[in-house]
């Protein structure tokens, strides 16, 4: 997927709630989202455990579904689809990189980051994955599987799979959460890196107001609210 002009906007949330449980049993994870983010643009989500971060970033990036509001994702109407129609609106369109890297132990490094681009239908999956490894560094672990490789190496393949189909977003979700500081740096100039070469916008999940520091902009939440936002 080619990525959007850069007077796109990669992002449009309006009024997002979400509720779980029902009747005396709900609570409210998120208050009524605004947020608009443009093409190309570096943020981060910032606060602390149970500001509700990473289940804005479930609803931004479709994982779930918002109890109310709307949501535009390059240029896709997220709101108006049903399951079937919105994971095929995510491949190639997002790419994710989790704290605990969620590779599949039974595939090699290669296989790990080809096996979605199959999924979506590209010819080349396997000669792009081959190059996006070779660009994280690990040309020469292509058929090492995730227990043959460090965390920061697997790591490094979670980024090589999300970056691979030139997605016009990627999400990192605590992205070093799992590290040590001197690999978690590493991993980080390196996101910022590929991001940098592909153009994508990035959103970073953290809760690290130095990692929050590299974007270019910082929407902090509370209590499922937006609390500030250095863009607006």
């Amino acid at each position: 997927m080619t990525n959007p002009p850069e007077n796109f906007n990669a992002i449009e949330a309006q009024g997002l709630r979400l509720t779980l449980g029902e009747g005396e049993a709900a609570v409210e994870i998120l208050r009524g989202i605004d947020l608009t983010v443009k093409a190309g643009e570096t943020l981060a989500l910032l606060g602390p455990s149970g500001s509700g971060k990473s289940s804005l970033m479930s609803v931004l990036t479709g994982l779930e579904r918002a109890t109310a509001g709307s949501l535009t994702l390059a240029g896709a109407n997220f709101s108006a689809m049903d399951e079937d129609a919105l994971a095929t609106a995510r491949r190639g369109r997002i790419g994710i990189v989790l704290q605990a890297f969620h590779l599949l132990p039974t595939m090699t490094a290669q296989e790990n980051v080809a096996t979605p681009m199959e999924l979506a239908g590209m010819a080349d999956a396997w000669p792009r994955a081959a190059a996006e490894l070779e660009a994280v560094g690990l040309g020469h672990r292509l058929t090492h599987y995730p227990a043959q490789l460090s965390g920061g190496e697997q790591q490094r393949v979670a980024i090589a799979r999300a970056i691979a189909s030139r997605p016009a977003l990627i999400f990192a979700d605590e992205p070093t959460g799992n590290l040590d500081a001197a690999t978690g740096a590493d991993i980080i100039d390196l996101l910022f890196g590929r991001r940098g070469e592909t153009g994508s916008t990035l959103v970073i999940i953290t809760h690290d107001p130095a990692l929050a520091e590299r974007c270019e902009r910082i929407v902090t939440l509370a209590d499922g609210c937006i609390a500030s936002d250095t863009g607006g």
